[in-house]
């Protein structure tokens, strides 16, 4: 099985990611309409709390698996990959089942202590046979990516995707004769069913598709314990970085929902509200996060690989290169959030007020891309341990400003967006610094700033001057010329200022030519 350049990986990971976002939007625009906010505030409000838990199931083995199989594989030790790759998977199995059974005997007391909404029980509990599966399915995908082999996870994560939209709107639409509890309940069915579709997925194509052994080679196995301490010297920080990542994800679930009622919402109000939040404009927000989650996931194993053949450079090349992808995609999305955020909502799922939130959070957009692009290339790096304590400054930011501004009856909901946007930036500045510090990383204030910023305000421009010529007459027709024209103008001039060039695109499609 021959191995993938990290950037023909990005590329696969990215396609997948594209394919999935398009079946997603589709999927969340059918969703909002159908459950209404308040239904996807109930599910948003436990599907934290089921990561959180699954965070700590992992332990971040799946990492670990793609970074140590990396450097098995850079020596050749094609053995010692398959160790390595089978004693994760037996850890995960016991994991992931005790805390199956733990989530079980403790759900009532979630429901007392944790939960803002009593209607989120049973739904809840129909999240939980995920957990094992997730886990088991993340080793195998670990084990591909550490083979720097992508496909796998690529096909296996829009398989997953089509059988969860699907699963989930049907037995939501079967359910919601009975109330909008009871049709959150299908999207949580629908999860766990295209999770099961997946993982046997994953198993068919590792049966198929795994390393074998040559015939005759000798090998002497490293001890049980040192196998251990490396697995678990690069998990348990990636773990906790991870753990507190999700228990803040749940913090605000659980936050902002409270304290919008200690603005003066009800508790429907305020479970509609935090429904627009978490399902419209974060879905919308995070739409630029198919690009750098590719990115973190394919830097993992190219990074490590870099690094154990001690090529100092090739990794600050790959860094520059992931970082200036980074930027370079997520400004237009970025100038189409603050410039179209009303028309966003409105058009695509038929709440035009949630564009408020939308354009609040679109400032800590470039922010955010930044962070989740620059944590793979640490964790690639084996200093998972800096991004997290990065994580728990920042997130000592976005907490306090999350329980003081969003109690402030004139700000409510923009105040929990404003405290996210501090949290993003505090984040992506403190990762800056320590790749600066490591290997020495500069951002090209020319090429990674200047360029794409005078394209994205000659976009700005174009979007704003379609707008308002178009407006008064149709949104949708706004929408699409406004987005489209606009992209255009961006591409254009960056590729006019020097910020791509005719060899980005001949490098591209080289690869291709090569894989097919």
């Amino acid at each position: 099985m021959s191995r993938q350049s990290f950037v023909y990986g990005a590329l696969i990971l990215l396609a997948a990611s594209f394919i999935n976002r398009i079946i997603g939007f589709i999927y969340q625009m059918i969703l909002i309409r159908l459950i209404k906010p308040e239904g996807i505030g109930l599910f948003n409000m436990v599907f934290p709390v089921y990561v959180l838990v699954l965070v700590l199931a992992t332990m971040g083995i799946p990492v670990a698996i793609a970074k140590l199989v990396a450097e098995e594989m850079a020596k050749n030790n094609i053995r010692g990959a398959n160790r390595i790759f089978k004693i994760c998977l037996s850890i995960l199995i016991v994991s992931s089942t005790s805390f199956t059974i733990l989530l079980v005997v403790a759900s009532p007391l979630l429901l007392k202590y944790v939960f803002p909404n009593p209607k989120v029980y049973y739904l809840f509990l129909c999240l939980v046979p995920a957990v094992i599966v997730v886990s088991i399915c993340s080793a195998f995908r670990g084990y591909f990516q550490g083979l720097q082999q992508m496909a796998p996870t690529a096909i296996t994560q829009t398989l997953e995707q089509l059988v969860r939209v699907i699963a989930g709107l049907t037995i939501a639409y079967l359910l919601l004769p009975r109330g909008v509890e009871y049709a959150a309940i299908g999207v949580s069915l629908g999860v766990v069913i295209g999770e099961f579709t997946g993982c046997l997925t994953m198993i068919y194509l590792y049966f198929s598709r795994r390393q074998r052994v040559p015939k005759g080679t000798n090998w002497m196995p490293e001890p049980f314990i040192h196998s251990c301490s490396r697995i678990f010297s690069l998990g348990i920080p990636i773990t906790l970085s991870r753990f507190v990542s999700t228990l803040l994800m749940s913090a605000d679930a659980i936050l902002i929902p409270r304290r919008l009622q200690e603005a003066g919402f009800s508790l429907n109000e305020a479970t509609s509200i935090y429904g627009q939040l978490a399902g419209i404009a974060e879905t919308l927000l995070f739409t630029p996060t198919m690009i750098t989650i590719a990115l973190a996931t394919a830097l993992v194993p190219a990074i490590s690989d870099a690094l154990a053949l001690q090529n100092r450079h090739l990794v600050l090349t790959r860094t520059s290169k992931a970082l200036r992808i980074t930027i370079g995609a997520g400004l237009p999305c970025v100038v189409a959030f603050i410039l179209l955020p009303r028309e966003l909502c409105g058009v695509l799922f038929g709440y035009a007020d949630a564009g408020i939130i939308l354009g609040s959070l679109a400032f800590g957009g470039p922010f955010l891309y930044f962070q989740q692009t620059t944590t793979g290339i640490l964790q690639g790096m084996g200093e998972a341990v800096k991004p997290f304590k990065n994580l728990v400054i920042a997130s000592v930011f976005k907490i306090l400003g999350l329980y003081y501004l969003t109690a402030v009856p004139s700000l409510g909901i923009l105040g929990s967006a404003l405290a996210l946007n501090v949290g993003y930036l505090v984040m992506a500045l403190l990762n800056y610094l320590d790749l600066r510090m490591l290997i020495g990383y500069r951002i090209n204030l020319s090429h990674d700033i200047i360029k794409p910023g005078l394209a994205a305000i000659g976009m700005a421009v174009s979007v704003w001057q379609i707008k308002l010529l178009l407006l008064p007459y149709s949104a949708l027709l706004t929408l699409v010329i406004a987005l489209t024209t606009g992209c255009l103008v961006y591409l254009i001039l960056l590729f006019l200022l020097g910020g791509i060039h005719r060899k980005d695109f001949r490098h591209i499609k080289d690869l291709i030519s090569q894989r097919f």
